[in-house]
C-alpha cells in the first residue's frame, strides 16, 4: 500500500472510529509514521502533505534522491506540532543531483519541526516560502548550487523561526549560508532564533556573495547567537535596519570573514562576540539601504585584527553606544569613526590608533594565548593581570559572557568574564560551539536533553530574561513510540484499525 493511500485510509478509519470511541481531546489522534527510501519520493511527499497536528514522520537511513520539485504545505498547532525527523542514530540524506530545483520547497509551514536530515545538491538547499513557528534543527545543508537556507519571498512575514544547531557549508553561486528576509523590507523575519549553527566555506570559487548569515531590511526582534562562522566571501554576519525591536547578535565566534566580520546598519545589540580575523573591519557600523548607524549598542566584544580596523563607525545618525570592548589591531585602527555626535564611548581597551581615547592594551599580556594568526587554536581569555580585568564601565555590563557565565555586574572588558586563571568554557575551535543549552547534532535526539530555550530564553538589554517565542518549545517534540504500524503494511483492515485506534486513544489521552 502506498503511503498516501495509507494516510487517507487511516483518516477514514479515524472518522469512523469516532462513532465507537468516547469523545477525546483532538491531540489523541496524533500518529507516528515511518518511511524509507524504498517507499518512493512521490509517496513520501504525499505523506508529508497529509500530516495533521501532532503527527510525526520518522525517516529511516539512506539516500533519498530527488528529481522533480519536492514541496509541502502543512500546519500543526502550538500544542501539537508536526515533526519530520531522521530515525535515531540513522543518516537520512536528501540529495538532488542537479541545480534545476531547490532541494526542498516549504510552501507554507506552521508549528512544524524538521530535524536531523542531511540535504545536498540542488539550487537552494531549503527554500521557505511561508512559515510561522517553523523549526529547522540538527540538519546539514551543503554543496548547494546557491544559498543553503532561504526565507525571502516577497510579501511574507516569517514569524518565530528557529534555526538551531545546523551544519551549513560549501555553497555556490550567491552562496549565502542563510538569506533571511528581503531587500528594502519587501519581506521580513521577526522574533526568530538563529542559534548554535556551524556555517563555513561560503567562499567557494564560484561564489559571488557568500554571507554567513544575512538578515535583511526590516527584520526585527531576532537573536543570532552562539554560532560559529568562518571562511565566508561576504560578511560573516550582516544585518540591516529594523522595523521594530532591535536584533541581537551575541556570543558568536567568527574568523576568515571575506568582508567585515559583523556589519550592521542600525537597530542592533552586538555583544559578547569573538572575532579573530576578517578581510575588512572586525565590526563595521555603516549605512546600508534605508538604515544608517543609530540605535546600536556594541558592548563586551573581543576583536583581533591583523590588518584593518578592529571596529569602525561611519555616518552616525543617531544614538550609538560602544563600551567595554577589547579592540586589538596590528596595523590598522583599534577604533575609527568619521563622526562622533551621538556616540557614547566608554570602558574600551585595545591596541592600535583610535579616533577616541581608549585604555592601552598589549596583546601578549592581556590574553592567555592570543595572536594575529586569525584562526583557532587560540585562547583569548583574559589574563589575570592584564588590562582587561575589571577595567570597563559597570553601567554597560550585560547579564552573561561568551560562555554564558554570569557577569554579576563586574566590568571585565571583552567577551569573557574573568573567573579564575583559565577559560572554564569551550575552547575556541572549528565546529559547533558547546555552551549550556546549545547541543550539537546527534546529542539531543528527541529526549528533550537540550535545545533552544535551555538557557531560559534570550537576554534583553537590561539583563532580564526575554523569550522571543510564545508557544513553548516545539523543537523538543519526539516520538511517543505508539505508531499504529509501518508504512506499506498490508495489515490495515478496518476492524484492526478501529481496535488499534481505541488502544491509541487510551494510551495518548491527557
Amino acid at each position: 500500500m502506498s503511503m498516501g493511500c495509507f494516510v487517507r485510509k487511516l483518516r477514514v478509519a479515524v472518522a469512523l472510529g469516532s462513532v465507537l470511541v468516547a469523545a477525546t481531546p483532538s491531540n489523541a489522534l496524533a500518529e507516528v509514521f515511518t518511511a524509507g527510501p524504498s517507499d518512493g519520493i512521490d509517496n513520501i511527499e504525499a505523506t508529508i502533505n497529509a500530516l495533521e497536528p501532532g503527527d510525526e514522520l520518522v525517516l529511516s537511513g539512506g539516500t533519498y534522491t530527488l528529481e522533480g520539485r519536492f514541496s509541502f504545505s502543512i500546519a500543526g498547532t502550538e500544542d501539537q506540532p508536526i515533526v519530520i525527523r531522521a530515525a535515531e542514530g540513522e543518516a537520512v540524506h536528501f540529495h538532488r543531483p542537479n541545480a534545476n530545483q531547490n532541494i526542498i520547497d516549504i510552501d507554507d509551514a506552521e508549528h512544524v519541526v524538521i530535524r536531523g536530515i542531511e540535504f545536498s545538491g540542488g539550487s537552494a538547499g531549503i527554500r521557505v516560502s511561508g512559515a510561522r513557528f517553523l523549526t529547522i534543527e540538527e540538519c546539514e545543508i551543503h554543496d548547494t548550487g546557491d544559498v543553503a537556507l532561504r526565507a525571502n519571498d516577497t510579501g511574507v512575514t516569517y514569524e518565530s523561526l528557529r534555526i538551531l544547531r545546523n551544519h551549513i557549508h560549501h555553497t555556490n553561486n550567491t552562496g549565502e549560508g542563510m538569506y533571511l528576509g528581503c531587500n528594502n523590507a519587501a519581506c521580513e523575519v521577526v522574533d526568530s532564533l538563529i542559534e548554535g549553527n556551524y556555517v563555513h566555506h561560503t567562499n567557494q570559487q564560484s561564489v559571488t556573495q557568500g554571507d554567513g548569515i544575512e538578515l535583511k531590511e526590516g527584520s526585527a526582534g531576532n537573536f543570532i547567537r552562539d554560532n560559529v562562522i568562518h571562511d565566508t566571501n561576504y560578511p560573516c554576519i550582516l544585518t540591516y535596519a529594523s522595523n521594530g525591536a532591535p536584533n541581537v547578535i551575541e556570543r558568536n565566534l567568527l574568523w576568515g570573514c571575506g568582508d567585515h566580520a559583523i556589519q550592521s546598519a542600525a537597530d542592533a545589540t552586538i555583544r559578547n562576540n569573538i572575532i579573530l580575523s576578517a578581510g575588512s573591519d572586525g565590526i563595521a557600523m555603516q549605512a546600508h539601504q534605508s538604515g544608517s548607524p543609530s540605535q546600536l549598542v556594541v558592548v563586551h566584544n573581543t576583536v583581533l585584527h591583523a590588518n584593518g580596523d578592529a571596529m569602525s563607525l561611519r555616518g552616525i545618525s543617531g544614538s550609538v553606544t560602544i563600551a567595554n570592548n577589547a579592540l586589538y589591531s596590528q596595523t590598522g585602527a583599534a577604533f575609527y569613526a568619521n563622526g562622533t555626535s551621538g556616540l557614547v564611548f566608554e570602558g574600551n581597551v585595545g591596541a592600535g590608533t583610535s579616533t577616541l581615547p581608549l585604555a592601552a592594551g598589549n596583546l601578549g599580556v592581556d590574553f592567555l594565548g592570543a595572536s594575529y594568526v586569525g584562526a583557532p587554536p587560540m585562547d583569548v581569555f583574559p589574563a589575570p593581570n592584564g588590562a582587561l580585568r575589571a577595567s570597563g564601565d559597570a553601567a554597560y555590563v550585560p547579564a552573561d559572557d561568551f560562555n554564558g557565565t554570569a557577569r554579576d555586574g563586574v566590568a571585565d572588558v571583552g567577551a569573557y568574564a574573568l573567573r579564575g586563571e583559565g577559560n572554564p568554557g569551550w575552547p575556541l575551535s572549528a565546529g559547533f560551539k558547546a555552551v549550556a543549552g546549545v547541543i550539537g547534532p546527534g546529542s539531543g535526539g528527541t529526549s528533550g536533553s537540550g535545545g533552544a530555550g535551555g538557557r531560559g530564553g534570550a537576554w534583553g538589554d537590561a539583563g532580564e530574561p526575554r523569550e522571543p517565542f510564545v508557544d513553548g518549545d516545539p523543537g523538543r517534540v519526539g516520538g511517543s513510540g505508539c505508531a499504529v504500524g509501518a508504512v506499506g503494511s498490508s495489515r490495515f483492515d478496518l476492524p484492526w484499525l478501529l481496535l488499534a485506534l481505541a488502544t491509541l486513544v487510551r494510551r495518548r489521552r491527557h
